[in-house]
């Protein structure tokens, strides 16, 4: 230990220099980097060492969460009585090199206690958040049944007490189509109409991760975390697709962290339960078991005729009892599916001006049932690729490397690709989550070794043929 006057700035960069290697050992490589690094020491006069900060969040989170860290290796450099300066770059200034810049000053912290930082970032408490909700997805119109009875009493809690709750994070999981977006923005609705002054946002993955590109492309990911953090109810849904999406994970774990330890609280939804989603960091999933974890199944039939009553309702129209329950006994797994077959049945009555009788359902139920097993889709494609390759699905969606797995899921890709107007993004979200890149470089491998290999143009043109008699009669 030494005792300083004003001294050079190669001595103070090499105190800094000391001080980093200390907190180096304090915490992980990426919190030292993404914390620690980019701190610049300005001046050190007597026990006072200045420091200078890329921005105000940075000054914001560091006495948040990492005062101890500094205050142990200030006072271990300097002594007991040592104290640390900040000043911040102005955001207009930020290009500026350090020595020059405009610098706001903030007070002294003082190393001796523990820091309640009143650090309020200028106009993000004052920000109004448009929810992005839907209006008509409510409560009222979300019917309960034993399939969505947990899920639906946690959504409701939370919407009386948001983030007083032992539901923080709720995790929303289960298929396509049974009500799990319904839920989220019903229990953002009901918080907005009891607490008309909390920030709740919506939000698809998808959209949450451009949000990320787009502020790593601006250099200010900083200020989207700040953003975040000043939210009531943050609704995040599909997570499923955050797999392998590194940097978004990271920003989402730094938001998840300061949203809760603020006591406000988080939604997420998911096709799967938090244990089984995969390309995810384990700092993550940990958290994301931090609250309840409540399912979405496929409604009995009970609870699908009622779903369709109010379907009918909403429309003004009556059918028979024995038509409503053939409708019920053969759409079993998809509320959604159920409300299109309605949908198509009450147009099919209006356009042919005919009573909506049994032989019509069983008519429309047929195109409709044809229609779905008919489809040129990506997910049966993929069917179809395995069933010619005879492997399984699974292996195809999954990780094996193995030469025939991958080539049959590149086929997939590229004859998606082809037959399909799915985005680069969705077919490989369809071949398990995989990158858009990924789904590019297939579909290039695809091409030349039709082009060099003519055993296998010929496959592949088998194939084009099969979906042509499959799918498009």
């Amino acid at each position: 230990m030494q005792t300083f006057g004003t001294i050079m700035n190669t001595d103070i960069q090499n105190l800094w220099d000391s001080c980093l290697e200390n907190i180096r050992g304090s915490v992980s490589e990426r919190v030292f980097k993404t914390w620690f690094k980019p701190i610049v020491p300005l001046a050190l006069n007597q026990n006072v060492l200045t420091v200078q900060l890329p921005n105000e969040f940075f000054y914001d989170f560091l006495e948040e969460h990492y005062v101890e860290v500094l205050k142990s290796t200030i006072k271990g450099e300097l002594g007991p009585r040592a104290r640390l300066e900040y000043k911040i770059l102005l955001p207009k200034e930020k290009a500026r090199p350090p020595a020059s810049s405009t610098v706001r000053k903030k007070k002294s912290a003082d190393l001796g206690k523990e820091i309640k930082n009143p650090f309020v970032i200028p106009g993000i408490k004052k920000m109004k958040v448009e929810s992005q909700l839907v209006s008509k997805y409510t409560f009222d119109d979300f019917i309960e049944g034993d399939c969505n009875k947990l899920a639906r009493s946690a959504g409701i809690a939370i919407a009386r007490k948001p983030g007083e709750t032992a539901f923080n994070p709720l995790v929303v999981y289960g298929k396509s189509g049974l009500g799990k977006t319904h839920l989220v923005h019903a229990v953002g609705n009901e918080v907005k109409s009891a607490y008309p002054d909390k920030k709740v946002l919506y939000v698809s993955t998808e959209k949450f991760t451009n949000q990320v590109y787009q502020s790593i492309k601006a250099n200010n990911t900083n200020e989207l975390v700040a953003f975040y953090q000043e939210l009531d109810v943050f609704i995040l849904d599909d997570i499923h697709f955050l797999a392998r999406r590194e940097k978004t994970q990271e920003i989402l774990f730094h938001i998840f962290n300061q949203i809760h330890q603020n006591g406000k609280q988080i939604i997420l939804t998911s096709d799967r339960p938090p244990k089984d989603l995969e390309g995810m960091e384990d700092r993550l999933i940990t958290r994301f078991k931090w609250g309840l974890s409540a399912d979405l199944t496929p409604p009995d039939f009970e609870t699908r005729m009622v779903i369709a009553l109010q379907k009918l309702e909403l429309e003004n129209v009556e059918i028979p009892t024995n038509v409503l329950e053939y409708i019920c006994y053969n759409i079993k797994d998809n509320i959604r599916e159920l409300e299109g077959y309605l949908t198509s049945l009450i147009f099919q009555a209006s356009v042919t001006q005919t009573e909506v009788d049994l032989k019509l359902a069983e008519k429309v139920m047929h195109q409709f049932i044809e229609k779905e097993e008919r489809e040129v889709s990506v997910e049966n494609i993929k069917k179809l690729v395995c069933e010619s390759l005879g492997l399984d699905l699974e292996s195809v969606q999954g990780k094996s490397r193995k030469r025939e797995i991958v080539s049959a899921r590149q086929i997939g890709m590229y004859l998606s690709k082809n037959f399909t107007s799915a985005s680069y993004k969705e077919i490989g979200r369809c071949f398990g989550g995989r990158d858009h890149s990924t789904v590019i470089h297939s579909y290039k491998t695809i091409q030349d070794q039709i082009e060099t290999n003519e055993v296998f143009s010929d496959k592949i043109k088998k194939l084009e043929k099969d979906i042509q008699l499959s799918f498009m009669k």
